[in-house]
């Protein structure tokens, strides 16, 4: 278990819906992953670098909407820089599940 946390820690995230706008092979980092850009509307555009290729490919990330913590540092992966983290719960095999929106919201929306 990991330690207890005041809320207001938590409060302190800033996690949004965004849409997936593209989604590319990512040939140069050493685990299996994608270069996913997600349009979170008044939030702009941001470039995520995403270990999911065993249960997702482009094309079905494509027009996806995503949940994501985009108030943390860029993190330079392989030349890339990832500027949010796609949020997912791991599945029985280890695999990432994508947290998604249960129905469309406008991008940028709030995780509460």
């Amino acid at each position: 278990m990991k330690p207890i946390i005041e809320a207001t820690q938590f409060h302190d995230c800033m996690i949004l819906a965004g849409t997936v706008i593209s989604a590319n092979v990512f040939p140069e980092a050493l685990k299996p992953a994608y270069q996913l850009e997600i349009d979170f509307g008044p939030h702009g555009i941001r470039k995520s670098s995403a270990q999911i290729t065993k249960l997702y490919d482009p094309e079905g990330l494509m027009g996806l909407q995503v949940i994501a913590l985009v108030n943390i540092p860029a993190r330079r992966i392989a030349g890339f820089d990832s500027e949010c983290l796609v949020l997912g719960a791991l599945g029985p095999e280890g695999d990432v599940v994508l947290l998604t929106t249960e129905r469309k919201v406008q991008n940028g929306s709030e995780i509460a």
